[in-house]
């Protein structure tokens, strides 16, 4: 680990099938105090074997120290290591034959403000974008003039009405402004949900990986 980019070296986890033999990725983030393995658990849920998913690790198991609408500042630089860090991994997926329009990011809870921070500001057309207890990252009078287009991208974002960590101002906000980028996002509050994963929300993954018809098998 390095100071400047703390999550650089870290593991990736890869469950499914290989790179060069799946439809689709899905980049899968993992939330404060949890690990790669434990959002890769996640995976068995959808049925979808026959996709690639990666699963980076957070240095230390968080990828950014204090709250998500804390001041940008307070946040580097782990917030620019965990961005890139994304931006790698899809990368790698792509030189692996997997583009974006074919590419699912994501994440719960500090994982799921990665994959939409990554997407708003990488804004082009993405597979789908799932943040589940999550929102955009900053306080509340950040600048939201992201660049580019979502370009139809399905969006799905699910969270508890009272979710402590997650103010639900910011999960309404944060579909607002990916919409307005141009993606089509489905957005629900589930009344008293704790801070976890319910069935409707694994549906809605489902749906969206539901696109990318099962690879034929010879």
């Amino acid at each position: 680990m390095t100071t400047h980019d703390p999550h650089a070296a870290q593991a990736v986890l890869h469950a499914g099938t290989a790179l060069d033999q799946a439809p689709a990725v899905v980049l899968m983030i993992h939330g404060r105090g949890a690990s790669a393995e434990d959002i890769l658990g996640l995976a068995s849920e959808f049925g979808r074997a026959d996709l690639a998913y990666l699963a980076p690790q957070a240095a230390g198991g968080t990828w950014y120290p204090q709250r998500f609408i804390a001041p940008l500042a307070a946040n580097e630089p782990w917030l620019s290591s965990a961005l890139a860090r994304i931006e790698t991994l899809r990368k790698y997926a792509e030189d692996a034959g997997i583009p974006a329009e074919r590419t699912i990011l994501l994440g719960f809870s500090q994982g799921a403000c990665l994959a939409l921070e990554y997407a708003a500001r990488n804004a082009r057309r993405y597979g789908g974008v799932v943040g589940l207890s999550g929102g955009l990252i900053g306080p509340d009078d950040t600048p939201r003039d992201y660049a580019g287009s979502l370009a139809g991208t399905p969006v799905f974002l699910g969270c508890s009405d009272i979710d402590f960590h997650i103010p639900k101002e910011r999960v309404l906000e944060s579909a607002d402004v990916l919409r307005r980028l141009g993606a089509n996002v489905d957005a629900r509050l589930y009344p008293g949900m704790g801070h976890t994963i319910n069935d409707d929300e694994l549906t809605a993954v489902k749906d969206i990986l539901a696109q990318f018809a099962p690879t034929k098998k010879d």
